[in-house]
């Protein structure tokens, strides 16, 4: 499964939101490419990973300023989407 989520043109939080509704549709183990130019992103996307359970599997700068992220959705998802962690189950 490819699913691609354009954000280009889009400021923080945007291109974040954009990816966590895509993940939370998506099964575990899922590959998503964002596609942004807010140049937010290169902090934000990491730090949604972290927090949000998922794997960032790359990041690299294409032409016309756009970062591609690719992340991997995982497991605690759902977790991440309710603001519950771990340690509050």
């Amino acid at each position: 499964m490819n699913i691609v989520v354009d954000a280009r043109g889009m400021l923080c939080p945007l291109p974040v939101l954009r990816l966590r509704k895509v993940l939370l549709g998506a099964p575990v183990g899922a590959r998503v490419t964002l596609l942004a130019t807010d140049a937010m992103a290169a902090v934000d996307v990491p730090h949604f990973c972290a927090e949000g359970g998922h794997r960032l599997l790359d990041r690299r700068d294409l032409a016309d300023g756009v970062h591609e992220f690719v992340v991997e959705r995982g497991l605690s998802a759902p977790l991440a989407a309710s603001g519950l962690t771990p340690k509050d189950i």
